[in-house]
């Protein structure tokens, strides 16, 4: 089958044959004349099948009649990374190079005022990471009420990085009366129940059993100890014919140290991460694709959509802690029916993660030995998740999965477990009174006779109070004329106090206090 028999327009058509592709693939085939209908698509395709162009070739032929007003866009595409949006936003300005589409990126990175003049012009295509969507929408500079195509893509991916609260809050101000294109990689339950909320009586289109590998990407299990892992990488990068690679990490922070240790080596590497700002991450990408780099040391932000033409290797310098992701990175090669090769580097206590894998994929990864090195043997594993130094791991490195930051500490040493309440021997019995020497608390594990009582204090006679003379008031007239200070002073005698007795001197105690007044408040200061 050709584009032709798909009902697509000319000028898309033209732009398809100027990129080189003459037959659609397989997910192409089945989705393009079913989103021309207008109905909504549920599709379920591995990495690298082409879901980009199923849907951004019907929808430039259905923009194509219409105008795009201020503010409010036609059709709106959710990507969960920056990196996804601007490869989208590459694939309409290529096939939409024949049409007067206006088109808009939303992500962050980017200036508000340039986005926002963008929106101000009318666009149709506007496409965007959750949050910065809502960020324009809560300042007001965006109506969604016009939108008649919404397109979620790699909709497992937005469940893992927990935007599907925002997708919910958007969705919920679009139209009810909309088209919706709904594409995943991977099907879980969780997928599934959106889908049917979102979707009305969507047409389901899968191409291949989900979360399955290309049979187009040779693969190859290194199993050897965690301080070889590097010695290792350096040898399949110097062993293999590697045109260009990705080696990907789980942490941000090895993605750096990588990095670093390949330089030093002589290796033209590159780093790309979710912490470098966006104008970094763009210019490292666009490096990589156009060969500058060859070796892109990445976090998982690489694994899903990005597309390089002949790529050759990937490198899974950590074994990926979900067996998805997995099948995402390796999907970076091995496209458009070119032969690729993947490597992923284990450690023995990594088995269990292996084992969740193999059996995702449905097969065995060959084991493949390193010359000069070590081959160990992978460990069974219970399948939880675990970073470096967990269980069965590394001594003396912090545990911590893909979520563990740079200022993780590792645990002390644990605890011995306490004995057995009745195993407990009881304490001894002894009343130390706080201001006692060493002397007395060394002697109070030893049985004292007890104190004798104290006989009772005599109460000291209450004294009498005389009674206080008041000056005699002046007339209202006269008190009147006298100055502020001079008149207060007259009514209101000097009262000087009494001095402070001893408790001995006879006094009378403190008041409030009764009979039993503490010894430090009864004492002279001096």
């Amino acid at each position: 089958m050709s584009f032709e028999s798909l009902g697509l327009s000319a000028p898309v058509l033209q732009a398809v044959a100027d990129k080189g592709y003459t037959t659609p693939t397989p997910i192409q085939e089945k989705a393009i004349p079913i989103v021309l209908m207008g109905r909504d698509v549920l599709g379920c395709a591995q990495t690298g099948t082409g879901k980009t162009a199923s849907f951004v070739l019907p929808m430039i032929d259905i923009l194509s009649q219409g105008r795009a007003k201020a503010r409010m866009p036609r059709t709106l595409i959710l990507e969960p990374t920056r990196e996804l949006a601007a490869q989208v936003a590459e694939n309409f300005e290529t096939y939409g190079k024949h049409n007067k589409l206006n088109m808009a990126l939303l992500i962050g990175g980017v200036s508000f005022p340039d986005q926002e003049r963008a929106l101000e012009r009318g666009v149709d295509v506007l496409i965007a990471t959750p949050g910065r969507l809502l960020d324009h929408f809560e300042r007001g500079g965006i109506l969604l009420n016009d939108v008649k195509i919404l397109v979620i893509d790699e909709a497992d991916r937005m469940l893992d990085m927990g935007f599907i609260p925002d997708v919910e809050r958007i969705v919920a101000t679009l139209p009810a009366i909309r088209q919706t294109l709904f594409f995943s990689a991977t099907m879980p339950p969780e997928i599934k129940r959106l889908a049917d909320r979102f979707l009305s009586n969507p047409k389901e289109v899968t191409v291949s059993p989900p979360a399955s590998a290309s049979n187009t990407i040779v693969q190859g299990l290194i199993v050897v100890p965690e301080d070889d892992k590097r010695d290792a990488l350096l040898a399949l990068i110097k062993s293999q014919e590697v045109k260009n690679a990705i080696v990907f990490c789980n942490r941000k922070r090895d993605v750096a140290t990588l990095h670093t240790v390949l330089k030093k080596h002589g290796v033209n590497a590159g780093a790309l991460h979710g912490d470098m700002s966006q104008p970094a991450r763009t210019e490292t990408l666009e490096k990589f694709k156009a060969g500058d780099i060859q070796i892109l040391v990445a976090s998982d932000v690489a694994a899903r959509g990005l597309d390089v033409q002949d790529m050759s290797h990937v490198f899974n310098y950590d074994v990926p802690f979900s067996p998805e992701d997995y099948v995402h990175r390796i999907g970076r090669t091995g496209r458009a029916g070119k032969t690729g090769h993947s490597f992923t580097l284990a450690a023995p206590f990594e088995g269990g993660l292996i084992e969740a894998i193999e059996k995702l994929i449905g097969t065995t990864i060959p084991r493949i030995e390193v010359p000069g090195l070590e081959t160990a043997t992978l460990e069974a594993g219970d399948g939880r998740r675990r970073g470096r130094g967990g269980r069965g791991g590394r001594p003396g490195r912090s545990s911590g999965g893909a979520g563990a930051g740079a200022g993780d500490k590792p645990r002390g040493p644990r605890r011995e477990p306490r004995a057995p309440r009745e195993h407990r021997e009881p304490r001894p019995e002894a009343h130390v009174e706080v201001s006692a020497g060493p002397q007395a608390v060394a002697e109070a594990s030893v049985a004292r006779e007890p104190r004798p009582e104290r006989a009772p204090r005599e109460r000291r006679p209450e004294r009498e109070h005389a009674p206080r003379e008041h000056a005699p008031r002046e007339p209202r007239a006269e008190r009147s004329a006298q100055p502020p200070r001079e008149r207060q002073s007259e009514r209101r005698p000097e009262r000087r106090p009494e001095p402070r007795r001893d408790r001995d001197d006879g006094g009378p105690a403190p008041k409030g206090l009764g009979d039993h007044v503490p010894a430090f408040l009864a004492r002279q200061p001096r």
